[in-house]
């Protein structure tokens, strides 16, 4: 349908402010650089704050207009934050086209991965520039650079009249709100949708429906391990990539008595055995990955019972655990009114190499403290949830979507309730592998395991909506993970005896 006159009109005057609206073609000379906002002598800085002084108090007559002091009339403590960031766009020959500015949405308090864009300011000059929406170019580069930096939730407060172009960049209207400083300009907050946490559900678990359908026994759909009939004992299996093999063999061997007994743990089993499948190029390849998987056993004190080696082939590694149980606890127990908690070991580094995918605590853990972790849901643990899943490849928040989805409902994940290490940004610690790592569900105010010198907190609770939600300290809810993550559905419940 044809657009009115008089929103044709407006919608071109808005594009116009923002560089949104290409006239005429011309060579893409832009380049946009980045420097600290609280830098004040920045070049960059300097551009910008004399751009958003030219358009938001000169031109538009906001944060005090002509009596707002020199200099002053925009600035606030985000300008004062040394993580928050400028990006300016320049002309071919320098000249300061158009600006905006980045950083953690609460200046002053510990980064949660929420942060806001605002100040986007362009020139008259770069609004009439050819051939390069400035304003455009500017958004998207923000949410490149947000990205980057583990944002899970990007917001920014825009005029009113700007909102289609926000929208057509993919941008999502929240509410309208009111500014400080610009009180009879309307202004939207809008938020851009950030799929971290979606996109690694989508590549590690979502084709597990259509694969695996029908494999698992009643009442244990999603779990960790599988209850052999008529015994309890659990066995649980895992491969470690070929890649890693090939190019960290001792630590593959290592986690491939991790990732197992981390399986068991979640089940609640004691484990008793272990189970190797090893290849290799060569004769020294595969004593490296078994030397790992060695030290690891004598770790956890569990016994490597048998397995099979070949040589002359490309790199593998799969582990199968052992383990037993009376009672296994499943990862579909949990009901709607659940809390979810955490229980994790926070004393540890990134693997070097795995920055933001593999947090090592294990390698420098004393046997006794690897075996009290493992222990912490056994047969002879004080605790024993309604739902337990160990984290995995999903990450914490993928995962929770799986115990949830078992379970036949929802979750939400209250962001800064998580227990996290010291240095690691959120979403790293919400999308790695943990060394260990333990979501367990129960009735609000049921005790939390123990785990020798794992940490546990009450961070979230099962809900009647589907998929995994984050909670944020301003009471607002971003999606993470939209629905189902393995199309697995919900487990039966498993028949219990007296």
């Amino acid at each position: 349908m044809p657009q009115p006159a008089r929103l044709r009109a407006t919608l071109g005057a808005a594009e116009e402010i923002l560089g949104g609206l290409a006239r005429r073609s011309a060579p893409r000379d832009v380049t946009i650089g980045e420097a600290p906002a609280a830098d004040a002598s920045h070049p960059d800085v300097v551009a910008h704050r004399a751009l958003r002084r030219a358009v938001f108090v000169d031109e538009q007559g906001l944060f005090g207009g002509s009596t707002a002091r020199m200099g002053a009339g925009d600035l606030d403590d985000t300008d004062d934050d040394p993580r928050a960031v400028v990006l300016l766009a320049r002309d071919g020959d320098g000249t300061p086209l158009g600006g905006v500015r980045l950083g953690p949405a609460r200046p002053g308090e510990p980064d949660l991965g929420w942060w806001t864009g605002s100040r986007l300011a362009v020139s008259v000059g770069g609004r009439r520039r050819a051939g390069v929406r400035v304003g455009a170019a500017l958004v998207r580069a923000a949410v490149a650079r947000a990205e980057a930096a583990g944002v899970l939730r990007f917001e920014a407060d825009v005029q009113a009249v700007n909102g289609p172009l926000f929208t057509r960049l993919g941008w999502e209207t929240v509410r309208a709100v009111d500014v400080p400083g610009a009180p009879d300009v309307p202004h939207l907050r809008m938020r851009h949708p950030m799929d971290r946490v979606q996109r690694l559900v989508d590549a590690t678990k979502s084709p597990l429906g259509d694969l695996v359908a029908g494999l698992t026994p009643p009442g244990f759909v999603g779990d960790d391990g599988a209850p052999v009939p008529g015994s309890d004992v659990v066995a649980a299996c895992d491969a470690i990539l070929p890649a890693m093999v090939e190019r960290d063999p001792e630590w593959a061997g290592w986690c491939g008595v991790l990732v197992n007994v981390n399986d068991l743990a979640a089940m609640g089993a004691r484990p008793v055995g272990l189970l190797d499948a090893v290849g290799g190029r060569d004769a020294s390849s595969v004593a490296r990955v078994l030397r790992g998987l060695r030290a690891a056993a004598d770790a956890y004190g569990v016994p490597v019972l048998g397995g099979h080696t070949t040589v002359d082939v490309p790199a593998s590694l799969a582990v199968t655990a052992l383990g037993t149980t009376p009672t296994p606890v499943p990862a579909g127990g949990g009901r709607v009114g659940h809390a979810v908690r955490l229980t994790a070991d926070l004393d540890g580094a990134w693997r070097p190499g795995y920055t933001g995918r593999q947090f090592d605590t294990t390698s420098r853990r004393r046997p006794e403290d690897l075996r009290a972790m493992v222990n912490a849901l056994g047969p002879d643990a004080a605790v024993r949830p309604a739902a337990a899943k160990d984290v995995s490849m999903a990450g914490l928040v993928g995962t929770l979507g799986m115990l949830a989805e078992a379970s036949g409902t929802g979750a939400v994940l209250d962001v800064a309730a998580v227990p996290r290490p010291g240095g690691v940004g959120v979403a790293d610690w919400f999308t790695c592998f943990p060394g260990f790592g333990l979501l367990t569900t129960d009735e609000p105010g049921a005790p939390l395991p123990a785990a020798g010198p794992a940490i546990g907190a009450v961070c979230g609770a099962l809900t009647d909506t589907p998929g995994v939600s984050l909670r944020w300290p301003d009471g607002e809810t971003t999606t993470a993970v939209a629905g189902p993550v393995t199309g697995l559905g919900p487990a039966t419940a498993p028949e219990r005896t007296t």
